[in-house]
């Protein structure tokens, strides 16, 4: 089953139809900015990250795993009450 060009016309025309041409500027417009900084990113990945020393210095906590790990008061290891309504 391949898709033609009367297809294609007839999707389009709904596109339009639901979207405007307006909007529809406006979302080529940012599809294409996308593009763009995807592939500038693409390119820029030989250049070497640049190391901030005056950035502050986070203490980070090492994950948990086991008895201790609660999230919002959510333990996992506690079976959720059915809610009876």
């Amino acid at each position: 089953m391949d898709i033609g060009m009367p297809e294609l016309l007839i999707v389009l025309v709904i596109v339009l139809l639901v979207f405007g041409v307006g909007r529809l500027g406006k979302i080529g417009g940012e599809l294409g900015t996308a593009i763009r900084q995807f592939r500038d990113g693409l390119k820029s990945d030989d250049v070497p990250p640049v190391k901030n020393d005056n950035a502050p210095v986070t203490e980070t906590k090492p994950a948990t795993s086991g008895e201790d790990f609660t999230w919002n008061g959510f333990d996992p290891a506690t079976p959720r009450k059915e809610e009876k309504g």
